[in-house]
Order: C-alpha cells, then structure tokens, then sequence
C-alpha cells in the first residue's frame, strides 16, 4: 500500500521500518513516469518496506527541510536516517537496489 506522507506523519512513518520516499507534484512528468513504478513496488513487497509519497506542493515544509531542489527525488531512510537519494526517473531494479531488495 502506497502511503502519502504530511509533515504531521513523515517522522513516525520514517523512524522505524526501511521506507522509499518520492518527492513529487501534479504538474511533473517525469514524476508521473515513476508513479506506476512505486506502485508495483508497494505491492510486490508489502510487509516488508513502505513506500510513500510526498506531494512538494502540499507539503513545502518537507520539500524545504529535505533540500528538495529537483523532482521526482527519491530517498530511502532506515531508522529515520536518509540512507540513500536518486533524483530524476529510475528503473525499478534501482529502486529495489536502494531498499536492499
């Protein structure tokens, strides 16, 4: 299941579990290039990590507070660290590289 992510929830929803995050708007793209991508990822491997999403738009506080410059940016956090950032459109076997799968 996909998870859209607030300033409300993103620290309890990133501290404890490997969580893939995707930085993204309406108007963008490349970002809707990367959409069914996460999708298919937030399927094949429910359980075992969350994939969520974040909408730069709404959520300018995270977009800011992440140095979010460019998107789709993608980032990958364990225990609430950032582990790992791709921006731009990647193909799945590299979002699943960066989760460890």
């Amino acid at each position: 299941m996909l998870l859209h992510l607030t300033k409300d929830n993103f620290d309890e929803t990133t501290s404890a579990d490997t969580c893939l995050v995707d930085f993204w708007a309406d108007w963008c793209g490349p970002c809707r290039m990367v959409a069914p991508i996460l999708d298919l990822l937030a399927e094949k491997h429910e359980g075992k990590v969350k994939i969520c999403k974040v909408n730069v738009d709404e959520q300018e506080e995270l977009a800011t507070r992440f140095g979010i410059m460019s998107i789709p940016t993608v980032l990958v956090f364990r225990g609430g660290e950032e582990a790992d950032r791709k921006i731009g459109v990647c193909p799945q076997e590299e979002y699943e590289a960066m989760l460890g799968l």
